[in-house]
């Protein structure tokens, strides 16, 4: 099944470190909580919360990211690991995610996707677009 959604992502704790090796190369441990912007509810009933920690090595804005999302729905939760990488010059990350776990009526859950993550209106918030097919 085809599944779309965009979120609101807002960064709730981030962690920065500089690598000294060269000009602006940071390591970051950032949390973010999300909310759905335009979702359509499935087989799990209603969005309750999402939450991600992500790992990003940075230089001069731009660099890998990994991480993790864990995204609870009124009957199930599924739980994703992403990998990206984000250009500096347009402040957009792409990348792709692949479901490992799910819990109740998601507990069958396999998946996989894309994702695109652009700056949100305001400071530490984001748009997260993604869409990817999943089974049951």
């Amino acid at each position: 099944m085809l599944r779309k959604a965009t979120y609101k992502l807002r960064v709730t704790r981030r962690e920065a470190l500089c690598v000294h090796d060269e000009p602006d190369h940071t390591l970051m441990l950032v949390e973010m909580e999300g909310e759905p912007i335009d979702y359509t509810p499935g087989v799990a009933g209603e969005f309750l919360s999402r939450r991600s920690v992500n790992f990003h090595d940075r230089t001069k804005g731009s660099g890998s990211m990994q991480g993790y999302a864990m995204t609870h729905f009124q009957y199930g939760s599924v739980y994703s690991r992403f990998e990206g990488q984000r250009d500096g010059k347009s402040k957009t990350t792409k990348g792709t995610w692949k479901t490992y776990r799910g819990t109740g009526k998601l507990a069958t859950i396999k998946g996989e996707g894309g994702f695109t993550v652009t700056t949100g209106p305001t400071p530490n918030e984001f748009i997260l677009d993604m869409e990817g097919e999943y089974e049951l």
